[in-house]
């Protein structure tokens, strides 16, 4: 029979390596805790905004805006429509459909249009979106 080995010290080196890995597992744990509490099952909550000029090229108007989901879960086929209103009647319309768009996050884009939107009303909306 063989003899067990006696136990030998660990060196400094091992006790940083084993601290900083330790801190960093723990923080890991700490932001999926924090997590799901703060973002917890709140419903998305889809705001979007108009973002930046209005610009012009090549007789084509561009129309930035940013998407944003202020609430906590995730939202799929999220559908963005965007109506340009002169004297009362629509006279363009337009539509995207953003992928996913998670807790928190924002997504831009650009509706164009070949009439000028500072002539009219423009509304853009929400129109829908998927639960995951």
């Amino acid at each position: 029979m063989s003899q067990p080995e006696p136990k030998r010290k660990r060196s400094s080196a091992e006790w940083i390596t084993f601290s900083i890995s330790s801190l960093i597992l723990a923080g890991i744990v700490g932001l999926v805790c924090y997590s799901w509490l703060k973002v917890g099952e709140h419903p998305p909550i889809l705001v979007i905004e108009r973002s930046g000029n209005i610009r012009q090229v090549e007789g084509n108007f561009y129309v930035p805006f940013t998407l944003t989901n202020k609430g906590g879960e995730t939202a799929d086929a999220v559908q963005v429509t965007a109506e340009l209103r002169i004297n009362g009647e629509v006279e363009e319309s337009g539509e995207q459909q953003i992928d996913f768009l998670s807790g928190g996050e924002a997504e831009e884009g650009v509706f164009l249009f070949s009439r000028n939107p500072q002539n009219g009303k423009l509304i853009l909306r929400v129109a829908s979106y998927q639960k995951p």
